[in-house]
């Protein structure tokens, strides 16, 4: 497994401004950097995969290290399809990280050759969630530093 490849899983159901600062951050870490789109049928998202992955494509565009895909099913899986050797997470505050950990321990057990990168976000960003951008723009509160622009006008349309 590459350790110079990373995959940061997540729903990005929307992208926020604290995702865009850990792939800014890992973009320095690692020499590519696969963000990738989980794809859950139990859950059900605000934003489609599809329109998940165009946002994600959109804000990260300029990083050229950077891929967005889609995945599902177990990511240890995923990670040896893509010959990735770190999953990159972010952690806010201590139930995160007891749930990481737990995560990140099971996936060392099924591919001991797996690394996990736990990053702390930006101070800025460390109450953020998309759970909570997705409640305050049905609440139509403010979105300022939260989402970048483009996310916010669609985050706006959509719950309208």
């Amino acid at each position: 497994m590459n350790h110079a490849c990373a995959i940061y899983p997540g729903s990005f159901d929307p992208v926020t401004n604290g995702h865009l600062d850990l792939i800014e951050r890992g973009v320095k870490m690692f020499d590519h950097l696969i963000v990738a789109v989980l794809r859950n049928a139990e859950k059900e998202p605000l934003f489609s995969v599809a329109e998940r992955v165009e946002m994600l494509r959109d804000v990260t565009s300029h990083f050229p290290t950077v891929e967005v895909d889609v995945f599902e099913g177990l990511l240890v899986d995923y990670a040896r399809q893509r010959g990735a050797g770190v999953i990159l997470r972010g952690i806010r505050a201590i139930s995160d990280y007891e749930y990481e950990l737990q995560m990140a321990l099971m996936n060392r057990k099924l591919e001991p050759a797996l690394e996990t990168v736990f990053m702390m976000p930006a101070l800025s960003y460390g109450f953020l969630s998309a759970r909570l951008v997705r409640e305050i723009a049905r609440l139509g509160g403010p979105l300022k530093g939260m989402v970048p622009p483009q996310v916010e006008t669609r985050l706006r349309a959509k719950v309208a």
